[in-house]
C-alpha cells in the first residue's frame, strides 16, 4: 500500500519535494524539539494521484483517520465531540512557497453541536462562535468556491450596525447571527446545507487544496516563478492552536532578518485576540515584535530563542508563522524566507562574516534576476516632488504609473502598454494578476508581512503597505489625500519601495548606485561604505574567480562596445553589420541593389566601405586587446528598401493625379517586386547574400581588414573575428572563406600587416548547420550560435509573428514552461547546440564555441551553455554583469536555499 501520510517524526527538512516545504519544515522543527501542534501531512503524490484521477486515492482517507486518532490519543480529544472538540486546520504547502495559493481552512471539526461544547469548555462563548464564522467564511469561500464578498458584506454590515470599524467589537450575539447568514449563504450558493460532519469537513477541505494547484492563480505564480507545473501540493493538518482567546492570545509572522533591506535584527508583526491570516490580511493595525514583550515577555523571549536557533540551523533567513495561546507559545511554520534583491545580497555577506556560509555558498544565495532588479532607476532626489503619503517600505524600487484600483483592469492596461501602479487597501490571491502586472502596489493597509508586501517581495515588484493617511476606495476608484484632494483612476502617482513615500505626478529617475559601480564612476571608499555595493561587488569578484564561462557582448557601435567593457565583457561575441548599413548609408545600399552594370555596383561598393571602416575602427579601439565577433550582413537586401505596401500607395496616389512616378521610383518599386519573397527570414539571407551579390561580403571584409591594419599601426592590438551567417552547408562556407581570404592577402600585401590568420568562423543557426557541424568545422575556426534563430527554425515559428498569438495558450495549456524565446528550449534547440559543439570539437579539437543568441544573457541558459562546455556567452552590455554572476554560479558546486 502506497503511504500517502507521513507524522511529523517521519519528515525532515530534505523531503520537500513529497511534504511540501511547510510539512517538512514542521517536521524539521517538531524533530528539534521546538513547540509544534501535533500535525500530520499528505504527500504530494496523493495531490497528483487525485489530479490524475479526479478522485484521492482508495487508501488515502482511512490513512487520514488512522493519524487523526493519533492526534486524538495525544491530546485526549475526539474529532466532532460536542462537549469538547479536537479541532484541525488544513492548508497547502507546495515544495516552493507560493503566497495565496489558497488559503488556509481554520476550525474544521465545529458544527452546530460542537460550538456549543467548545464555548462551554473554555467558558468563552464569543471565541466559540468567532471561530465558527471563521470556519464557515474559509470553508464557503475556498472549498465552495462562493465569492468571498458575499462574507465579508455581513461583516461589514454587522459592524455598521453597531458603528465599529472593529472585529473584536462584535459580541457573542453578534456571532451567533452572522453564523446563521454565513450557513444561509453556504446553502443558497452551493445548493446543500454546510457539512456538518467533521471528517467530511476535513476530506472536502483536503479535496480543495488538490484542486487549487491547477486554479488560476497558482497557474499564474507558477508562470511568474517559473515552478513546474508538475510538483503538485502537500496538505498540513495541524490540530488548532487558537490566537483569538482574548488579550493573552495573538498570531504573528516574524523574520529573522528584515527581508525587504537586509538589515539585521528580527523583524514582524504581531496582533492580539487574532487568528490564521488576520495577520497578513491587514483587517487591523498590528503592533511590531518590540512592542509584543510590552504585552507578553515570556512568549516573546522564547520566540527569540526560537528564531535563533532556527537561523542557526538553517543558516538563512527564516520566515516564521507562529500562535500564542493563553501565553503559550506554538510555532505554526518556518521556511527559508523570500527576500528583496537588496537583502539577498547583503544577507549572504553576512552569513559569510558570521561564518554560517562559505563565499562559494553565499553566490548560490543570490541570482541574475536579483541583480537585474538593482540596476532598474531610482528616483532622483533633487529632483522636484509632491510628497502625499508615507507607508511601509515594504519592497524597495521606484515605480510610476497611473493609479488602477481594479486587478484584472490593471493587467488589461498593461496589455495595451500603459503603466499602472495598483491601489487596494490591501490585497488578496485573487490580486495576482494585477500584482504582476502592475509597475509598482500600494496599499492603505498591511505592513511589511502582509500578501501585498510579502508577494511583492517574491516578484521583485516595488511596494508601499499601509499608507494609511491615504484613503483608498476601490469602489468609487479614487484615493483621497490627508488635505482632502481626490485623486481618480488614471492619475499619475510614484511609490518608492526603499523609503515608502507618495509622490503626487511623475518623479524623474537616475542611474542607481549599483550601475553607478558598474559604470566606473564610484570610487574605492564609495564602494566601501555604501553596503548594498559592496555586497555586490564581493559576490561579482567572486563570481569572476569561480567562473570557467566568459562573458562577451552584442555591441554593434563603439560607445556600445565602451559601455560593455565596463560593465565586465571580455569581449564582443556579436557585432551586428547590417545596422551600419542604415541612415545616411541607405541611399548607398538602393544604388548597390539598384545597380545595373558591375561597374555600376562596385562604384556602391566602394563608396561603402571607407564608412564601414570608421566603424570597425571605432569598434577594435573600443575594444583594445580583446575579441570581437564580426557578424558579415546577415538580413534581406530588400529590407534596406521602402515596404512595397507603401510603394504601391505612392504609385496609387500619382495615377489618381494624373501623374507618374520618377524614373528612381520606378527602379526601386521594380527592384522590389523583383526581390519580394513570401518567407524572406529564409530567403536570400546570410551566407546567400555574399555567393549572390558578388563582392558585398568581401567588400565588408575588406573593411574589417583595414580597420585591423591601422589599428596595429596606431599600436593598438585589435582582435577580429569574421563571421559568416547562416550557413547550413560546409561548401558556401568554403566558398565564402576562400574569397576573404584572398581579401586578406591582398589587404596584407597592401598594408604591409600580416592580416592572413584573422579567424574566419561561422554562425550554427540552422538545424542543418547543427547536425552537420562535424563538416562545417572542418572550415570553421569558430563557431557562435545563434540561438534566436535556431529557435525559430528547430520550431517552425516566427518570432514576430508568434509571441503575441499563441504563446500565452501554449503557456497556459503547459506545452512551454516560459517561452524559448526567453530561455533555451534545452531539450530541442540545446540538444542541437549540444550536438554541434561535440561534433565540431571531434573535427577540430580546442574550436573555439560561444553563444551570441538572447539566451547568452539569461540565468537558466547560462547555466545550460556552460555545462556542456562551451567557453562563452554573449549577450546585451546591460545583461553583461547579470551573465558573469550566473557563469559563476554555474560553476559552483554548493546548493544555495531556494526561496522562490
Amino acid at each position: 500500500m502506497t503511504k500517502f501520510v507521513y507524522a511529523l517524526s517521519e519528515g525532515n527538512k530534505d523531503l520537500k519535494d513529497l511534504l511540501g516545504g511547510k510539512g517538512a519544515n514542521l517536521a524539521e522543527m517538531h524533530n528539534m524539539g521546538l513547540p509544534v501542534p501535533p500535525s500530520f501531512t499528505i504527500t504530494t503524490e496523493a495531490c497528483k494521484a487525485y489530479l490524475a484521477e479526479g478522485a484521492e486515492p482508495p487508501e488515502m482517507a482511512a490513512q487520514i483517520d488512522e493519524h487523526v486518532e493519533k492526534i486524538e490519543q495525544e491530546i485526549g480529544k475526539k474529532l466532532g465531540d460536542p462537549n469538547d472538540p479536537l479541532l484541525v486546520s488544513v492548508r497547502s504547502g507546495a515544495k516552493f512557497s507560493m503566497p495565496g495559493m489558497m488559503e488556509t481552512v481554520l476550525n474544521i471539526g465545529l458544527n452546530d453541536k460542537s460550538v456549543e461544547g467548545l464555548a462551554a469548555v473554555t467558558g468563552n462563548p464569543r471565541f466559540a462562535y468567532d471561530s465558527y464564522r471563521r470556519l464557515l467564511q474559509m470553508f464557503g469561500k475556498t472549498v465552495l468556491d462562493i465569492d468571498g464578498e458575499k462574507f465579508e458584506s455581513v461583516l461589514d454590515e454587522a459592524k455598521d450596525a453597531k458603528g465599529t470599524k472593529n472585529d473584536l467589537d462584535l459580541d457573542v450575539d453578534d456571532l451567533k447571527k452572522i453564523v446563521e447568514r454565513f450557513k444561509a449563504i453556504i446553502a443558497e450558493e452551493h445548493d446543500t446545507p454546510f457539512p456538518q460532519e467533521p471528517k467530511e469537513q476535513l476530506l472536502e477541505a483536503v479535496r480543495a487544496v488538490f484542486r487549487s494547484w491547477n486554479s488560476e492563480r497558482a497557474v499564474l505564480y507558477r508562470r511568474q516563478e517559473r515552478i513546474p507545473t508538475d510538483l503538485g501540493t502537500a496538505v498540513n493538518v495541524c490540530t488548532m492552536v487558537f490566537g483569538n482567546l482574548g488579550q493573552t492570545s495573538g498570531t504573528g509572522v516574524a523574520f529573522t532578518r528584515d527581508p525587504a533591506s537586509g538589515h539585521q535584527g528580527v523583524y514582524g508583526d504581531y496582533l492580539q485576540n487574532a487568528q490564521g491570516e488576520d495577520v497578513v490580511a491587514g483587517i487591523r493595525n498590528t503592533m511590531s515584535l518590540a512592542d509584543m514583550e510590552g504585552v507578553d515577555k515570556a512568549a516573546y523571549d522564547e520566540l527569540m530563542g526560537i528564531m535563533a536557533t532556527l537561523e542557526g540551523h538553517y543558516k538563512d533567513l527564516c520566515d516564521i508563522e507562529f500562535t500564542v495561546q493563553d501565553n503559550k507559545l506554538w510555532m505554526l511554520q518556518t521556511r527559508v524566507g523570500k527576500r528583496t534583491a537588496e537583502a539577498a545580497f547583503k544577507i549572504a555577506c553576512q552569513l559569510v562574516d558570521e561564518g554560517s556560509i562559505s563565499e562559494a555558498e553565499a553566490l548560490q544565495r543570490v541570482n541574475g534576476d536579483q541583480l537585474v532588479q538593482l540596476m532598474f532607476p531610482r528616483f532622483d532626489e533633487s529632483a522636484p516632488k509632491e510628497k502625499i503619503g508615507k507607508g511601509m517600505n515594504a519592497s524597495p524600487g521606484a515605480a510610476v504609473g497611473e493609479l488602477c484600483f481594479n486587478s484584472p483592469k490593471a493587467a488589461e492596461l498593461a496589455a495595451q502598454g500603459r503603466k499602472v501602479i495598483l491601489a487596494r487597501r490591501e490585497t488578496n490571491p485573487d490580486d495576482l494578476v494585477g500584482m504582476i502586472a502592475a509597475q509598482g502596489i500600494l496599499t492603505s493597509r498591511g505592513g511589511k508581512t502582509s500578501h501585498a508586501a510579502v508577494v511583492a517581495r517574491g516578484m521583485g515588484k516595488t511596494c508601499v503597505c499601509g499608507a494609511e493617511e491615504l484613503l483608498i476606495d476601490v469602489n468609487a476608484e479614487t484615493m483621497t489625500l490627508p488635505d482632502g484632494t481626490v485623486m481618480k483612476a488614471g492619475e499619475v502617482v510614484s511609490i518608492n519601495g526603499t523609503t515608502g513615500d507618495v509622490f503626487k505626478g511623475e518623479v524623474a529617475v537616475v542611474d542607481p548606485p549599483v550601475v553607478q559601480y558598474f559604470e566606473g564612476t564610484l570610487s574605492e571608499s564609495e564602494i566601501e561604505q555604501d553596503e548594498l555595493v559592496h555586497a555586490v561587488h564581493r559576490l561579482m569578484t567572486i563570481a569572476d574567480k569561480q567562473r570557467a564561462l566568459k562573458v562577451r557582448a552584442n555591441a554593434d557601435t563603439g560607445e556600445d562596445a565602451l559601455r560593455a567593457r565596463r560593465f565586465g565583457a571580455q569581449g564582443i561575441g556579436l557585432c551586428r553589420t547590417e545596422h551600419m548599413f542604415l541612415g545616411d548609408r541607405r541611399p548607398l545600399v538602393e544604388k548597390l541593389i539598384l545597380a545595373e552594370t558591375p561597374q555600376e555596383k562596385q562604384a556602391a561598393l566602394d563608396a561603402l566601405a571607407p564608412k564601414q571602416k570608421g566603424d570597425f575602427v571605432e569598434i577594435l579601439e573600443a575594444m583594445d586587446g580583446l575579441p570581437v565577433t564580426i557578424r558579415l550582413l546577415d538580413p534581406p537586401l530588400h529590407e534596406f528598401l521602402p515596404a512595397q505596401s507603401e510603394l504601391i500607395a505612392q504609385h496609387a496616389m500619382a495615377q489618381a493625379r494624373g501623374m507618374d512616378l520618377k524614373e528612381d521610383q520606378k527602379k526601386i518599386m521594380a527592384a522590389v517586386e523583383r526581390m519580394h519573397e513570401q518567407n524572406p527570414m529564409l530567403g536570400l539571407r546570410g551566407v546567400r547574400l555574399g555567393l549572390v551579390i558578388a563582392g558585398l561580403f568581401e567588400m565588408q571584409a575588406q573593411a574589417i581588414l583595414e580597420a585591423t591594419a591601422e589599428r596595429k599601426k596606431a599600436g593598438g592590438d585589435p582582435q577580429p573575428e569574421i563571421m559568416i551567417p547562416l550557413v547550413a552547408a560546409v561548401q558556401e562556407l568554403e566558398i565564402m572563406k576562400d574569397a576573404i581570404r584572398k581579401v586578406a592577402v591582398e589587404v596584407s600585401e597592401k598594408t604591409g600587416v600580416d592580416l592572413t590568420q584573422v579567424p574566419i568562423g561561422t554562425m550554427i543557426e540552422l538545424p542543418r548547420a547543427a547536425i552537420t557541424a562535424g563538416e562545417i568545422a572542418e572550415a570553421a575556426e569558430f563557431f557562435s550560435f545563434g540561438t534566436n534563430d535556431l529557435t525559430q527554425t528547430t520550431w517552425g515559428f516566427s518570432r514576430d509573428d508568434v509571441e503575441g498569438s499563441f504563446f500565452s495558450n501554449y503557456i497556459e495549456r503547459g506545452i512551454f514552461g516560459v517561452s524559448p524565446f526567453e530561455t533555451l528550449d534545452q531539450g530541442g534547440v540545446g540538444k542541437l547546440v549540444e550536438i554541434a559543439a561535440k561534433s565540431g570539437r571531434e573535427t577540430r579539437p580546442g574550436l573555439h564555441l560561444g553563444v551570441c543568441g538572447e539566451h547568452g544573457g539569461d540565468p537558466a541558459s547560462v547555466h545550460f551553455f556552460n555545462a556542456i562546455g562551451l567557453d562563452y556567452v554573449s549577450c546585451s552590455p546591460f545583461r553583461v554583469p547579470v551573465a558573469r554572476l550566473e557563469a559563476g554560479r554555474a560553476s559552483g558546486t554548493e546548493e544555495g536555499s531556494d526561496f522562490r
